[in-house]
Order: structure tokens, then sequence, then C-alpha cells
């Protein structure tokens, strides 16, 4: 009693597949209508949790504190008397001083150096 594969579609195959999906969509219907009844039932949880009354004390002082002002970068008037004035960059914001060529040359210089002992150690 053994069917072998044929042509056409298994009618009996389908039928079996479609009872169970039909019995799912049942059960979790049933699920769900159980679960929107006990929602309603349970309280709602207060949207903020009560503030302790040292918490409270403390934010009210946060706020009585007074905060620190900011830097507005401008030039002193000793500045432009002295001449150090630095350049503006095409935003406004002053732009800061330039390190000598000498002095970048000599730290390149020592940088070398120091990785030329690294390599020599091989650490590198």
């Amino acid at each position: 009693n053994m069917k072998l594969g044929g042509l056409g579609p298994d009618y009996e195959a389908i039928k079996e597949k479609k009872q169970k999906l039909k019995q799912q969509k049942e059960y979790s219907k049933q699920i769900n209508e159980y679960n929107m009844k006990n929602i309603i039932v349970v309280q709602r949880l207060p949207a903020k949790p009560q503030v302790s009354e040292s918490r409270q004390k403390a934010l009210e002082y946060a706020k009585k504190i007074p905060r620190p002002k900011t830097f507005i970068a401008r030039q002193s008037e000793q500045e432009v008397k002295q001449g150090k004035v630095l350049p503006q960059a095409p935003n406004g914001s002053s732009l800061p001083q330039i390190p000598s060529l000498e002095s970048l040359w000599s730290r390149h210089e020592k940088e070398k150096e120091v990785v030329a002992a690294f390599k020599a150690l091989h650490i590198l």
C-alpha cells in the first residue's frame, strides 16, 4: 500500500495543513481574548515613581545654585595695544599661534631618535 508521487496536488496533505492552521488561528484568538480581559483588570502603574523627600530637596537646591558664565572670546584692550592680536578665521574665531619652524624641526628630530631607539630594542 505505497503511494508514489504523482503529477497532481496531494489533496489529503493540503487538508491536513489547512486544518492545522485553522486550529492554530482559533487557539491564538482564544489566548488573545483571555489576555485582553486580564489586562483590563490589572491596574495601571503610575507613570512617574514617587520621588523621595531627600531627592526632592536635592533637585530644588540644584535649581537654585548659580551656573558658571560661558566664556565669550573677545579681544581685550591690552592685547590690541600690545599688538598680540590673533588672526581671525572666516567664522570669527581666533586662530592659535603657530610654533616656529625651527622648534617643529627640532621636535621632529628628537622623535625620530626615540623611534630609532625603539626599533633598535625591537619594541616596535
